[in-house]
């Protein structure tokens, strides 16, 4: 939790002017026992907002079944750590349930679509951050897969089709390194960082 904290202040506080920032923010599973990780994305989507990159440029990708779940045993409310603010007060999820998908999510970054879609330029700064368990190539939805080959070539298209300046991409989930390693090109502006290597997991605690 402090990790992604720190890697999303460092990734904004590098960008400078806001504005021109959007971000997409993903949890990637769903079920009382993966509450971590809507309540990670929804801390970084309070943290954007402080850093001010405008909520219209803010995408979040969660199941939306952790808050009010009878599991659940301070209702409404979501803790990234203990004795911790609720991030889930003002976190606004734009995909939730069944669009919660790899489809989805690579149509968002894309652009393209109904909903609410990366409109970045050239001159954009993306920031790009999952969520959810892995495994060698992979990271998980509620309902498939996206492998690591699929991402790349949708980071490529972002990269042809001029979408951004710059682009920072934190995962975190199990084996997320293989997302990257060995197929993420120099000459592209992305910089990746992954709670975990090739082959690790990356441990809930």
């Amino acid at each position: 939790l402090t990790i992604i904290l720190l890697l999303t202040v460092l990734a904004i506080s590098a960008m400078g002017d806001s504005a021109d920032h959007w971000a997409v923010l993903v949890a990637g599973s769903n079920g009382f026992w993966n509450y971590r990780h809507q309540a990670d994305i929804c801390h970084a989507y309070h943290i954007m907002l402080k850093n001010g990159i405008p909520a219209e440029q803010i995408i979040v990708f969660a199941y939306y079944d952790i808050a009010q779940n009878p599991q659940n045993p301070i209702k409404g409310k979501l803790f990234n750590k203990p004795d911790g603010e609720d991030v889930y007060a003002g976190c606004q999820i734009d995909y939730k349930g069944a669009d919660v998908t790899p489809s989805k999510f690579l149509s968002v970054l894309k652009g393209e679509g109904e909903g609410k879609v990366l409109k970045s330029t050239e001159n954009s700064k993306v920031f790009i951050n999952f969520s959810d368990h892995g495994a060698p190539g992979l990271i998980a939805f509620p309902s498939g897969y996206l492998y690591a080959e699929d991402f790349h070539q949708a980071l490529l298209g972002m990269n042809s089709k001029h979408m951004y300046k710059e682009m920072t991409i934190y995962i975190e989930a199990c084996e997320s390194g293989s997302m990257f390693s060995g197929i993420l090109e120099a000459n592209i502006n992305i910089y990746a960082t992954t709670a975990a290597n090739p082959t690790e997991s990356s441990w809930a605690y």
